[in-house]
């Protein structure tokens, strides 16, 4: 992995340095001048994926930077096996050394600011980068002020671990202390929130490691949403099957307030007490969206033409994944945000070349849920555009449900993991 210090940057970013910059790029020719130049923000399914395909599909014509804070990617998708102990977090961990041999330039720094009207990106450590085109793939950032007690002191011991990293070791680390016979209390948001079928997944995951280590224990589930967001069925199955008594689940039960000293959790109807407190707040846009005004809905969510993924709110910048409103059961998923990273490279590469992007783009979805160590679900689908709603829709008959679990569902699970994660990063 190439590191740039403040005199590396600059001499790479003067004029006529960056022909010189691209030479010896295993996937893309060396050129003389690149055509346009493309920033990407966000190293996650969506960044990474958009910055490959970019200098892939512009056979090297189009300059890409990809600007992400964490020198490694730890994927959301299979976290949930790392507290059940089934994975490491070694397993879902990743490096984007190998995005090197696309040409692409990775740049370890934080974004600041964006100034939409120059064209530039403002970094922490090093001068402003200029874009013709900007790709933001913020992910989300949490509402914790929507539940009362949930502040800074309060999230040191109450994780919601829905970033993978840190707060997933932690919470496992807090599950391993836990007494047999304590309570896990499990808070999840309304939706719409990252990744709808993850909390039971997650329900699943902590009673697999109870049913082993810990078999007087307990999981409660508080969930703001009335019933399952995804996959009901083959989730309360499970539960049942797999897990019998061990999972108590309540609806229309939206975490209001928590005590961290206290270890409660307060619905409108009742306060919980647990061992183990994990709550998931409600979430929106990361933080670099909003800041450069790409929020458009219920000051969460980003709009954005589906046939090119750029912003409804700010033309030259594209967004990706969770951060989007998304289209009609259309799940924000590490498939989608894929998927968006695809249409997105697909467009830029035509618009900065003069031309107008395809008018018939489609996603494919794929989530695949562990329900135990070994065996999975899936639900898959694809989406078409609809010119009529100008939005992507599900095409009639696509995908569904797998028929129930099995270990073999658990087996190309992990492969889609192994696969996606491959596409992304080299």
């Amino acid at each position: 992995m190439t590191h740039y210090n403040r005199r590396d940057f600059l001499k790479l970013t003067a004029a006529g340095a960056a022909g010189a910059a691209l030479a010896g790029c295993a996937t893309a020719p060396e050129v003389s001048k690149p055509v346009g130049r493309v920033l990407v923000i966000g190293g996650g399914y969506g960044g990474a994926t958009a910055a490959k395909y970019l200098r892939m599909w512009s056979q090297g014509t189009i300059e890409v930077f990809l600007i992400e804070r964490n020198t490694e990617f730890v994927s959301c998708p299979m976290s949930n096996l790392v507290l059940e102990g089934s994975r490491s977090m070694a397993d879902i961990t990743r490096g984007y050394a190998k995005l090197r041999d696309y040409g692409v330039h990775v740049l370890h720094d934080e974004v600041t600011g964006i100034d939409v009207q120059k064209k530039h990106v403002k970094l922490k450590r090093i001068q402003d980068l200029p874009y013709d085109r900007l790709v933001v793939s913020p992910g989300i950032d949490f509402m914790h002020d929507q539940i009362q007690g949930y502040g800074a002191d309060a999230q040191t011991t109450i994780h919601h671990a829905w970033k993978a990293g840190p707060e997933t070791a932690a919470l496992r680390r807090q599950l391993e202390a836990m007494r047999d016979g304590g309570v896990y209390v499990l808070s999840i948001p309304a939706a719409p929130y990252r990744c709808p079928p993850g909390p039971y997944e997650r329900a699943c995951q902590v009673a697999s490691y109870f049913k082993k280590a810990k078999p007087k224990s307990k999981v409660i589930i508080l969930d703001a949403n009335p019933d399952v967001t995804s996959k009901a069925g083959l989730f309360k199955a499970a539960w049942k099957d797999l897990y019998p008594g061990m999972i108590e689940y309540h609806g229309n039960a939206a975490a209001k307030a928590v005590d961290a000293k206290a270890m409660t959790v307060k619905t409108d109807f009742d306060t919980v007490r647990g061992d183990v407190l994990n709550v998931i707040p409600p979430q929106r846009a990361g933080d670099v969206a909003r800041g450069a005004g790409l929020i458009t809905a219920n000051n969460r969510w980003c709009g954005v033409d589906w046939l090119s993924m750029e912003s409804t709110a700010v033309k030259g910048i594209h967004v990706l994944g969770d951060a989007t409103l998304s289209a009609p059961l259309m799940p924000k998923s590490g498939q989608m945000a894929n998927q968006h990273a695809k249409l997105a490279a697909a467009a830029i590469v035509e618009l900065i070349n003069g031309r107008q992007p395809s008018s018939t783009p489609l996603a494919m979805n794929t989530c695949y849920s562990f329900v135990s160590d070994k065996e999975a679900v899936h639900v898959a689908s694809v989406h078409t555009y609809d010119p009529k709603d100008k939005t992507l829709k599900v095409v009639p008959g696509s995908g569904g449900l797998s028929p129930s679990r099995n270990e073999m569902e658990g087996i190309y699970g992990w492969g889609w993991a192994q696969n996606i994660w491959v596409d992304m990063l080299g």
